[in-house]
């Protein structure tokens, strides 16, 4: 079915399904403090960030997004994020880091740490507040550029340069919420451009679960996680997304390189990149017994 949902549903708004990911507060705050007591500084974003990089090394159908009703594998690991410049809560400039299939979380903190502090400092040279800059600094170019930049994206036809500066040319959108007090929310993912998912993270609260015949309560951070349904089928993001979740519980599967990294591109003899055949166990590299209930 998901092969023609992108001619059923040719906008990226009206593909959109949405879900609640609670996520144990405990295992992430016991790994925090170890590290911290090694002199090793990780955050709650950190691990979340590497956690689903994680995932899409295992799973890369995440990394899809449709234009033009044709999908495509993306071929980098991008995330947009909002920063607050010079803690002002009405000034934010968003942008977007780059990460390898490969990277664990200490080089995730790292690259968060040095993404916060170069668009916090030194704002004006991020690529998206360039080329805002450059849009309002004629009466209604903003309003014909952004046309332009449209109609190019498109067909496929937008610049690479344009692309960079983009922050709605990504892997997903992730926005820390719970850092300005706010609850998560259902963010949309924009028709402009490619992002496919968007993942907020709102204030810690506890959630009622079932243990040992008792109702107990546990700490969690709730994820909202926005998905453009036309990527891959509701069965691989169930998977994909179990497996995050065991990420996060238990953090050390963070360290080091990922055991798993499964390619859909490769490079042909011209230098492009291309399809890659696959083997049925590569396209879903963990399957369940047909019993077995799939739980987020």
């Amino acid at each position: 079915m998901y092969t023609v949902a992108a001619y059923i549903m040719d906008k990226r708004y009206d593909a959109m399904n949405s879900i609640t990911l609670n996520i144990p507060v405990e295992p992430m705050k016991e790994y925090i403090n170890e590290k911290r007591k090694e002199g090793v500084a990780i955050s709650h974003m950190a691990l979340i960030l590497a956690a689903y990089v994680r995932t899409i090394a295992e799973y890369p159908s995440l990394n899809h997004f449709v234009v033009n009703k044709r999908i495509y594998a993306r071929n980098e690991i991008a995330v947009g994020m909002v920063v607050l410049v010079g803690g002002k809560m009405d000034h934010g400039t968003m942008a977007k880091m780059y990460f390898e299939p490969t990277d664990d979380v200490f080089t995730v903190q790292k690259k968060i740490d040095d993404f916060v502090d170069e668009n916090r400092k030194v704002p004006e040279k991020n690529g998206t507040e360039k080329m805002i800059k450059i849009l309002l600094s004629v009466p209604g170019l903003v309003n014909f550029g952004v046309g332009v930049f449209k109609k190019l994206d498109k067909h496929g036809l937008l610049p690479k340069k344009v692309i960079d500066m983009s922050p709605f040319h990504t892997s997903f959108l992730i926005s820390n919420l719970a850092s300005i007090r706010t609850n998560h929310i259902y963010h949309h993912c924009y028709e402009f451009g490619t992002t496919s998912v968007a993942i907020t993270m709102g204030n810690q609260r506890e959630v009622a679960k079932r243990k040992g015949g008792e109702i107990v309560f546990e700490k969690c951070i709730p994820l909202g996680v926005v998905m453009d349904e036309r990527i891959c089928s509701g069965s691989y993001f169930a998977l994909a997304f179990r497996k995050f979740r065991r990420y996060l519980e238990d953090p050390t599967l963070l360290e080091g390189p990922p055991k798993v990294v499964n390619t859909e591109l490769t490079k042909n003899k011209r230098g492009k990149y291309v399809l890659k055949k696959q083997k049925p166990e590569e396209i879903h590299p963990e399957t369940t017994d047909e019993n077995e209930e799939i739980t987020l």
